[in-house]
């Protein structure tokens, strides 16, 4: 079952997305739970990463549907954003947001139905490859595909992506557990790194992006060789 938020502060355009997801779900034998917010304020009071679509109103009172999208951008990167307006031209600020398409209102059955399909293909698709983290005032997805490196220092996690660097609480050997089967290698006690972002192995240092890390003296062999059956597609490294 799929979390789907409708943020609409009018009751009839809620009511009406609300009954066309239900005739979606009845036609494609699917389950979803749906949650109406009337604000964009209420849905990101203690938000979580949840959900897999979010219909967005843009022109709502207080914060509107653009300004909440970015904001609901920095805690969660995996969610589907679908917005709902009266007015073409914010479609390019969209893109901003990656927001996966626009409904144009009216809204009609047909068009929400292909948006809707596109946007939960778009959503299963990173959460094949992501991992819900714990972070102050509740959960974050990451995607793997984002993800160069897992750093520890003093019981700190430090979650290395491409465009951020989220830190949390955390053992180690606990989220090596959660990424092995996405090819992720311990070259040290301090770090997991992704293949994927490999550039260079010398002598006892790996660069993973634009950072270089130390490979332990007793880790090194073993690292080499799962490098080796990774980059040969036998690890379970290749997705």
């Amino acid at each position: 079952m799929y979390n789907i938020a409708v943020v609409e502060d009018t009751d009839s355009s809620a009511e009406s997305l609300i009954s066309f997801i239900n005739q979606y779900s009845r036609e494609s034998r699917q389950q979803f739970n749906v949650v109406r917010f009337s604000s964009a304020d209420a849905l990101l009071k203690d938000y979580c990463s949840t959900y897999a679509v979010i219909f967005m109103d843009i022109q709502m009172p207080g914060m509107n549907g653009m300004d909440a999208a970015f904001e609901i951008r920095k805690l969660d990167r995996t969610v589907s954003l679908v917005f709902i307006t009266r007015m073409v031209q914010f479609a390019q600020k969209g893109y901003e947001v990656d927001a996966v398409s626009f409904l144009i209102k009216p809204v009609t059955y047909y068009d929400f139905s292909m948006k809707f399909r596109k946007a939960l293909d778009i959503y299963l698709m990173h959460e094949e490859k992501g991992i819900l983290i714990n972070v102050t005032g509740g959960v974050r997805r990451i995607s793997t595909d984002k993800l160069m490196y897992v750093e520890i220092i003093r019981h700190r996690l430090y979650y290395h992506l491409v465009d951020d660097v989220v830190e949390v609480t955390g053992v180690l050997a606990n989220v090596e557990n959660d990424l092995k089967k996405y090819g992720f290698l311990r070259c040290n006690k301090c770090y997991l790194v992704n293949p994927k972002f490999i550039i260079s192995v010398k002598n006892s240092e790996v660069q993973v992006g634009n950072s270089v890390l130390q490979i332990s003296r007793p880790r090194r062999a073993s690292f080499m060789a799962e490098l080796a059956n990774w980059f040969a597609g036998a690890g379970g490294g290749k997705d």
